[in-house]
């Protein structure tokens, strides 16, 4: 347990986050792990302990010098650190697991001489006490009662492959509105989230309705019933402005954990927000990446520019101006054995292995990854992927289903169309199906005159 570790730790001071689960449906609170913080870049520590002036000691000239030490503590938590540390992690936990706060492992003198304005769960020195507080900005600290259980080995799991495909215009240049990649992606990420809050759900091949719950053990299968729309090509094509379209699509294996007492459908409501969770992860990897470029790339700049176009970051490209070919790829999304025969996840590029994963196990989730490649699932094989092409190519459907292997090769496939529209005086196929019917009449015309 977490709190035999940290009390065998040898530890004056810690700082990690809560993994756990919030259920107002139960008004409980399931802490699943306490994740500690680990050290920054320079190698110092997340929190430690600061002795007062030597002035204040003196006034407490009484007391012994083990007790003053004790007494004259308080607590320093680099907050900036720790909000990194939860950023990264929050991107490794599916549907059914959040970081609901942050703990500190300190003794009780030194937990009162500090000013700490987040503290949802505080360590109790040697004694292991450990008190859950729960923490609203409109009002004072509130204690909970806390009770020890197998939390985790009785949560139900859900998986679900989700199938998509979005489409969003692609405007002319403009002063106002230079469009790069990450922007129209995040936005269209956005937009289809709403859309998803709406989708009915099927578990087991059955319609989820009301409040009813799981009575099964095992994995459960889940399917998500998007209603129809209209045709966003079409309206995105129709646009008198439109330069292209951006086509995003592919598949996201998603994981969600619920408690046996919660209904279905808060399961359902876990596995739509990791999907969504997982679409912006991956955007976000990617624009990290792309940190060190900060100036949006225009496509149409001088000759130097558009030699340096190769090595810029793709993600930062304005594409209503963009004119060349480029391909992006995304990070696959992995599933690593965690607590209880749960699964946390993570994110590799296609350069990388499972050694990154040990690696960030370790550093971010204190923990040991399986040494075996085996005992993590990949079911997303193929990798995700962006490729540019012409704009007929997406607004003629014959020619895209034919050019396109997304469907066949389950990878998140992104295409962005930003050439200039022509007006073309026919079309091609209707041009040979015509030629081919003059063609049979005359054959026939021939035959019949020899008999």
């Amino acid at each position: 347990m977490s709190e035999d570790r940290l009390s065998q730790s040898g530890l004056t001071s810690q700082v990690g986050l809560v993994i756990g689960k919030l259920s107002s449906k139960l008004d409980r609170g399931f802490i699943f792990d306490l994740v500690p913080t680990p050290s920054n870049d320079a190698g110092e520590p997340a929190c430690s302990l600061l002795e007062t002036t030597k002035d204040d000691n003196k006034r407490k000239g009484s007391k012994s010098k083990s007790q003053l030490a004790c007494d004259s503590s308080s607590l320093n938590i680099d907050s900036d650190w720790v909000a990194e540390h939860a950023r990264q992690v929050s991107r490794m936990l599916v549907g059914g697991m959040k970081i609901i706060g942050v703990y500190v492992w300190v003794s009780d003198s030194a937990f009162k001489n500090s000013t700490i304005t987040l503290l949802p769960v505080q360590g109790g020195g040697r004694a292991g006490i450990v008190c859950c507080l729960q923490i609203s900005l409109s009002s004072s600290i509130r204690p909970c009662d806390f009770k020890m259980g197998r939390v985790l080995s009785s949560l139900q799991a859900f998986r679900c492959t989700y199938n998509f495909k979005l489409r969003l215009p692609i405007t002319h240049e403009s002063a106002t509105n230079s469009q790069t990649m990450s922007s129209i992606l995040r936005h269209a990420i956005s937009v289809h989230a709403k859309e998803l809050r709406d989708a009915k759900a099927m578990i087991d091949g059955n319609l989820v309705v009301g409040e009813e719950l799981c009575t099964t053990d095992g994995m459960h299968e889940v399917e998500l019933l998007l209603p129809f729309t209209k045709n966003s090509l079409v309206e995105a094509s129709s646009q008198k402005d439109v330069a292209g379209v951006l086509v995003f699509g592919g598949s996201v294996c998603s994981y969600a954990y619920s408690n046996s007492k919660e209904p279905l459908m808060l399961a359902v409501a876990d596995i739509k927000d990791d999907i969504i969770r997982s679409l912006k992860s991956r955007l976000d990897i990617i624009c990290d990446e792309a940190d060190e470029d900060p100036d949006p790339i225009d496509n149409d700049g001088k000759e130097s520019r558009l030699e340096k176009l190769p090595e810029k970051p793709v993600s930062r490209l304005v594409l209503n101006s963009l004119r060349k070919t480029c391909f992006l790829t995304f990070p696959r999304r992995v599933f690593v054995p965690w607590l209880a025969g749960t699964f946390i996840c993570d994110y590799l590029q296609p350069t990388e292995t499972v050694e990154v994963l040990k690696e960030h196990c370790v550093e971010l989730m204190s923990m040991e990854a399986p040494t075996d490649p085996s005992k993590y699932l990949q079911p997303e094989v193929e990798a995700p992927s962006l490729i540019t092409e012409s704009f007929w190519d997406v607004t003629v459907p014959n020619h895209f289903a034919s050019g396109s292997s997304l469907d066949k090769s389950r990878q998140v496939d992104m295409s962005v169309e930003s050439s200039r529209r022509t007006n073309q005086p026919f079309n091609f196929n209707v041009f040979a199906a015509v030629c081919f019917l003059v063609l049979a009449i005359v054959v026939g015309l021939v035959i019949v005159r020899q008999k």
